[in-house]
């Protein structure tokens, strides 16, 4: 079984479910963050064993990204079971990519026990293929609009795997569920996205990652606020990050008060149902922010990621810089997000 913290069934781990139903488990495979979730963003995570089971945990955030043929040698299914929040940069995709191709390679049944996606919505730039990373590996919008089980149809659909390679999926979908539902994850994604808002916020937050500007890592309410020691006399509110082990070990300004924005009371319903992420905030902080010049610099920390690979396209950053309307941005994601939202409908399995 590849689970987490969010693989539960009512408030118990779907792994002890299928073991008191007489199924016989012998391994976990655990992504980024770990099975308990007890790991940092980016950190690397060791193979260790389950404490309650005795079940051999297997990393695929550590020394591997994918099961190894003798991983696969020692099961006759492989269960995936993790609940997502649909965005391009969120690493599941990329976990739910390796074990399709190690089970393809291996000729083994892939079972997807699906579940909801809380931003299911698809807006942003199209991935261009030139900018694939880590955070990135797919030609698709910054909310892809798909639960897991889609997204495997599409990744089978597409020809993504190597080869076009084709993985047996089984997927167990949801009850009653369309795309168009509000949907609170019952269990915490995520270290830093510990609330509903943060989950809501976190396509449009997340871009600030490649700016100069904290997200609140290093505090208790990660993607729900925004800030820099910079703008101090520009906002009244004000947080500082600190060293939290789990969380965030260094974040970005660490130990200094940060000022900006206060977005744990923002009403996320309305951009929701517009079915966009915000852009205003990038164009608004990158206009108050007083040096310019060090907003996008990555250099100036390791905490700063690479913002064109994070949004997509070299030509966000460049339009934020140049004052370019937001109106103008949408546009020039066409015709490449229409484009995906046509193909997308064939892979989708709920309204």
């Amino acid at each position: 079984m590849l689970v987490n913290q969010t693989s539960v069934i009512g408030r118990t781990l779907s792994v002890d479910s299928l073991r008191s139903l007489g199924v016989t488990i012998t391994r976990i495979f655990g992504p980024e963050h770990g099975f308990r979730a007890n790991a940092s963003n980016g950190a690397r995570v060791a193979d260790e064993t389950d404490p309650k089971t005795g079940i051999p945990i297997i990393s695929l955030y550590g020394r591997k990204r994918k099961p190894s043929p003798d991983d696969m040698a020692a099961i006759d299914i492989l269960v995936f079971d993790i609940a997502d929040v649909g965005c391009r940069f969120y690493t599941n995709i990329n976990t739910l990519y390796d074990v399709m191709e190690a089970c393809a390679e291996s000729g083994k049944e892939l079972v997807i026990l699906d579940r909801p996606n809380p931003n299911g919505y698809v807006d942003g730039p199209v991935l261009d293929m030139k900018l694939t990373s880590g955070i990135g590996k797919f030609p698709i919008p910054i909310t892809h609009g798909m639960t897991l089980g889609e997204f495997a149809r599409m990744i089978n659909g597409e020809g993504w795997l190597p080869g076009k390679a084709q993985c047996k999926i089984n997927i167990i979908p949801v009850q009653h569920y369309t795309h168009a539902m509000e949907y609170t994850l019952p269990v915490s994604p995520s270290p830093n996205l510990n609330t509903q808002q943060s989950v809501l916020l976190y396509p449009s937050l997340c871009l600030f990652e490649g700016t100069i500007l904290s997200q609140g890592r290093g505090t208790y309410m990660p993607f729900t606020v925004l800030g820099s020691p910079e703008l101090k006399g520009v906002f009244d509110f004000s947080f500082t990050p600190v060293s939290i082990p789990g969380k965030s070990e260094t974040p970005l300004h660490q130990n200094q008060v940060c000022y900006g924005l206060d977005l744990r009371n923002y009403d996320i319903s309305a951009y929701r149902k517009k079915g966009q992420i915000n852009i205003r905030w990038m164009m608004d902080l990158y206009k108050a922010y007083p040096n310019k010049e060090k907003f996008f610099d990555k250099s100036l920390s390791k905490q700063i990621g690479d913002i064109d690979k994070l949004v997509g396209t070299t030509k966000f950053k460049e339009q934020i810089m140049a004052g370019v309307s937001e109106e103008e941005i949408r546009k020039s994601w066409e015709p490449q997000l229409t484009d995906y939202k046509l193909r997308r409908k064939k892979y989708t399995l709920y309204p």
